[in-house]
């Protein structure tokens, strides 16, 4: 099998995949601030890092997959100055936002499970890991890494050289303004919040660094990946607009706190533009999975159009875009469903021998999924043993490997799930059901007849009639 290979935001290059551990791999993603529900944009990261887990344990790896939720100190601009994200939208509702966070957070895990993503092992929020969070602090300070002014408590740049190293932002370059607000008690203006001070945030605590206070949103994810993966792991990810300032905030203060590397390996999506552009509540093209099932679409349509290009390409959703998704993966679907039909008919399969056909395609599906999750290619392979299949390029002996193929293929990117809003008949009931309909056909009930085949069709059931008899597979709607 191919080597696995990845792109590293920090090294600007593809690189060969070795883990720390032989055999495991801890990797930490950046999930989402729980003030709003997540809409189609901020999935692309996530089902990234879903085909990236599937990838590693599809290899052979024992994973620790953590994804945080940050629950409070993420302020409006991703500033250290100014209302936190949840308290303004809490206010806004008016409601508490602790009450905010658990209802944002209920419909984000029920997205995830519509979404085909399978749970991390850890989902830490930021309101439970208080102590570990001030006790990292304590140690930066201690370190003389950060600087306390009153009780707020702010890294300090100047004393970690090598800040920048994964954005390409250097120090002497960033000044305030931008992202970098003025602040009369920084040493310089990249200086970030470690842990703040507010007698007006509703969300607080008292600790030894003083009381009223609440974290910085950088130190929150070193904390946390800290306690659940140690002070060094393999993989970290999130979206573009992570690396900086958040995660090489992180960097700085991890490392500064242990003096040892923080990640081995730093992967980030693209955006997902809308229409050509980003998404914005004054466009009305900031869409969840409701709109989504609004118009007709499954959550798994999502998921295909969004995971079928690669991570670090360009995307652009739009409505026709997510139709012709929708439709290819439907197609895979009703392949799949001629494949099982065909291979109960089949005489002659051997259990023991990859079919060669199958054998190569299965081969380019690896090399390129192997290749930084290229995606497209892998898919593009798949397709093409479907249309060999149309066009009667495959020996009924290769339909088996042709299944077995397509359910790894399917392991990975799980689209394959044919939905129907019917009821699910067993393969005897298909079977009486047809035999109904071939007796009404005769007796030239086409009422009756069509009747039948609108209630298979709405549970997935594909027929086809020709001249040498009705045949019948379960298809993707």
């Amino acid at each position: 099998m191919p080597d696995l290979r990845f792109y590293n935001t920090l090294a600007r290059q593809v690189e060969p995949f070795a883990p720390l551990e032989p055999g495991k791999v801890r990797m930490y993603h950046c999930g989402p601030t729980v003030y709003q529900r997540p809409h189609v944009g901020n999935y692309r990261a996530f089902l990234f890092a879903d085909l990236l887990r599937r990838v590693l344990e599809q290899r052979g790896f024992q994973v620790t997959q953590v994804m945080n939720l940050t629950d409070v100190g993420h302020i409006q601009g991703d500033a250290d100055a100014g209302e936190d994200k949840l308290e303004a939208e809490a206010r806004k509702r008016r409601i508490d936002p602790w009450e905010l966070t658990r209802r944002v957070a209920e419909q984000f895990f029920a997205d995830l499970r519509a979404l085909q993503v399978r749970p991390a092992h850890h989902y830490p929020r930021a309101t439970d890991h208080i102590p570990e969070m001030v006790a990292m602090v304590e140690k930066l300070l201690q370190r003389g890494c950060a600087y306390q002014v009153g009780h707020n408590v702010y890294f300090d740049v100047s004393r970690f050289p090598e800040y920048g190293k994964l954005s390409g932002n250097r120090v002497q370059d960033l000044e305030a303004g931008a992202r970098l607000e003025i602040n009369p008690e920084k040493r310089h203006p990249a200086d970030f919040a470690l842990w703040k001070s507010d007698p007006a945030h509703i969300m607080k605590w008292a600790t030894a660094l003083g009381p009223n206070g609440f974290p910085g949103w950088h130190i929150e994810c070193s904390a946390m990946s800290r306690k659940y993966l140690g002070e060094t792991f393999d993989i970290h990810t999130g979206g573009e607009d992570n690396v900086f300032p958040h995660h090489e905030c992180e960097i700085a203060q991890s490392e500064g706190a242990t003096g040892k590397p923080f990640v081995k390996l730093w992967m980030h999506t693209k955006f997902l533009m809308v229409d050509g552009g980003k998404m914005a509540k004054s466009l009305g093209n900031v869409y969840t999975l409701d709109d989504i099932a609004a118009r007709g679409f499954s959550p798994l349509d999502l998921r295909f159009f969004i995971l079928r290009s690669h991570y670090r390409g360009s995307l652009n959703f739009t409505w026709e875009a997510l139709a012709g998704a929708a439709e290819a993966r439907k197609s895979l679907c009703d392949f799949k469903g001629r494949l099982a039909a065909e291979f109960n008919r089949i005489i002659g399969y051997d259990p023991n021998q990859w079919s060669p056909v199958v054998a190569a395609t299965r081969e380019a599906f690896q090399v390129a999924i192997n290749d930084d999750l290229n995606a497209s290619a892998a898919l593009a392979s798949v397709f093409e043993l479907r249309n060999r299949y149309l066009r009667g390029q495959l020996e009924p002996s290769e339909f088996r490997w042709a299944e077995v193929f397509l359910a790894e293929v399917d392991d990975l990117f799980t689209f394959l799930e044919a939905g129907h809003s019917g009821p699910d008949f067993t393969s005897d009931q298909v079977e009486r059901l047809l035999q109904e309909r071939a007796l009404a056909r005769q007796q030239k009930d086409f009422k009756k007849s069509d009747a039948i085949r609108a209630q298979l069709a709405s549970a997935g059931i594909v027929i086809e009639d020709s001249s040498s008899g009705t045949r019948w597979h379960r298809g993707g709607i």
